[in-house]
């Protein structure tokens, strides 16, 4: 009974309008993934959120939904925010709402570093519904923008809220809270992949009578994951990648093009093009990517890595959260994280 409950479960019967079911229709959704269908009904009846989900269970849509909803229904100017913590998570999240919103004339704009300042103020002064953002750039606008402000917010969304209230962006994001509207002005929905003591903190001080949504246990991973480790003598690991990598790729060897993918995560931005360049004079396919990258370069390298010209990702934890990368059949630890959960949620 359970299971033909859940088949009948639509986007139309959690209560979205009919423009929003088309274009999910159109991205090819068939069904609410468990996020959407517990976190929609909710949103739709104007409650402030907690929740709790994997990376790539649909939580962008979770929310990116109800938002485009309530500005069908009341539309304005600078309706909602969105933060996150990377420029490649902002500019995803910017897309989805770019693919669902055209229907009901929604317009997003993408506020990251390492793009045009001018060009972000002149997409400002058109007076876009929907901001998606990093915490600096965001607070650089806000402070440099002539005439931009956040007075009329309406939604807000902390995405990878643990990453935006830890210590890497606490100030800049507690200097964005500041200048939003509080109270009954505004819904507010927390989505991590982790629930850590300072999102806890600022559910409490922030958030009215929210509902918390759980559907992963905390640190949890797939159930398809199978997990080992190596034990290596470090001046051999590179040795051991190369063998490790080498034999994953002779299980496609009668193809004509790989199509499975790998991540190798290292610790620091020097490490990635060293080992990418290793691999790449060993046979192969491997492309660098870090936070020292131009922003172009950045995409660029995501892009490759996405369409299988490069089939290996050498990278620092930038890609490590939120970001919906198809396909990758293997992630290597080459070295054992600072921060281990931000890896066990990817």
């Amino acid at each position: 009974m359970a299971a033909e409950e859940e088949n009948t479960t639509s986007f139309k019967s959690l209560g979205l309008c009919d423009q929003l079911v088309k274009a999910v229709a159109e991205q090819q959704w068939k069904s609410p993934t468990p996020i959407q269908a517990e976190v929609i009904p909710h949103a739709l009846e104007g409650k402030d959120l907690i929740a709790l989900s994997q990376t790539g269970s649909g939580k962008t849509g979770a929310f990116a939904l109800p938002i485009l909803q309530a500005l069908f229904d009341s539309p304005q100017p600078f309706f909602a925010l969105v933060l996150s913590p990377t420029r490649e998570l902002a500019l995803q999240i910017d897309q989805q709402f770019q693919a669902l919103g055209p229907g009901i004339g929604a317009k997003s704009v993408a506020l990251v570093g390492g793009e045009s300042e001018v060009q972000q103020s002149t997409v400002l002064a058109k007076q876009p519904h929907i901001i998606v953002a990093t915490p600096g750039r965001l607070l650089h606008h806000l402070t440099k923008t002539r005439g931009f402000s956040l007075g009329t917010i309406k939604y807000l969304v902390l995405d990878e809220a643990d990453r935006l209230l830890g210590e890497e962006f606490e100030k800049t994001t507690n200097e964005i809270l500041k200048v939003i509207p509080h109270g009954g002005e505004r819904r507010t929905y927390l989505f991590s992949a982790t629930m850590t003591n300072k999102v806890k903190k600022v559910a409490r001080a922030g958030l009215r009578n929210p509902v918390k949504i759980e559907v992963a246990s905390k640190y949890s991973t797939v159930e398809t994951l199978q997990q080992q480790m190596m034990s290596t003598p470090v001046q051999y690991k590179g040795c051991y990648l190369v063998c490790l990598l080498k034999k994953w790729q002779r299980t496609d060897q009668k193809k004509k093009k790989c199509q499975r993918r790998a991540m190798v995560f290292a610790e620091k931005c020097a490490e990635t093009p060293f080992l990418a360049c290793m691999l790449q004079n060993l046979g192969i396919k491997a492309i660098p990517l870090h936070g020292k990258m131009s922003q172009s370069e950045r995409v660029g390298a995501l892009n490759v890595f996405k369409a299988g010209q490069n089939n290996v990702l050498v990278c620092t934890n930038l890609p490590s959260r939120g970001l919906d990368i198809p396909s990758v059949d293997m992630v290597i630890n080459y070295n054992m994280p600072e921060n281990p959960k931000v890896r066990l949620a990817t």
